[in-house]
């Protein structure tokens, strides 16, 4: 099937509404709070990274296809699909969202599970970027992995 190069997310909360948000701390790393940020995914207003926008741009023109994996439940399929679009991202093989079967699966074990699923379609991984360790741990992680900063939350 080809190369991929697999991005659990290019974009970051990082719009004033979700740093605004009570029980924020600026300045802060804070543990993940699924609620504020399923409404902020919602909002579909996430920037992307001007790295990660240049990165994909780069592995677009050297025929590599792109692999949207994340976390992001299935219901926020189109907020997430729109908000990667207006964030310059317009071009991916597939995005990966995580189904209600797989709800209560630790993130690591669901993001190896479906890098599987990719090597056994036919896929390489050649490299593998991540916001949280969850996102380059595990199991089928390519050739590359590459942890992003994340000053906004962590996965405990």
């Amino acid at each position: 099937m080809g190369r991929t190069f697999g991005s659990s997310t290019s974009m970051r909360p990082s719009s004033p509404t979700y740093l605004t948000m009570p029980d924020m701390d600026l300045g802060m790393v804070e543990p993940f709070n699924s609620t504020l940020f399923n409404e902020w995914v919602n909002t579909g207003e996430a920037p992307p990274l001007p790295e990660s926008l240049r990165l994909y741009r780069k592995l677009l023109s050297l025929g590599l296809k792109i692999v949207f994996l994340t976390g992001r439940s299935e219901d926020q399929r189109k907020a997430t699909s729109t908000n990667l679009k207006k964030a310059g991202f317009h071009t991916w093989e597939k995005l990966i969202l995580k189904k209600s079967s797989n709800q209560g699966t630790t993130a690591v074990v669901y993001k190896s599970g479906e890098r599987k699923t990719l090597e056994e379609s036919g896929y390489r991984i050649v490299g593998n970027i991540g916001d949280q360790w969850s996102d380059i741990l595990g199991n089928n992680t390519g050739n590359r992995t590459f942890k992003l900063p994340d000053p906004m939350y962590y996965l405990s």
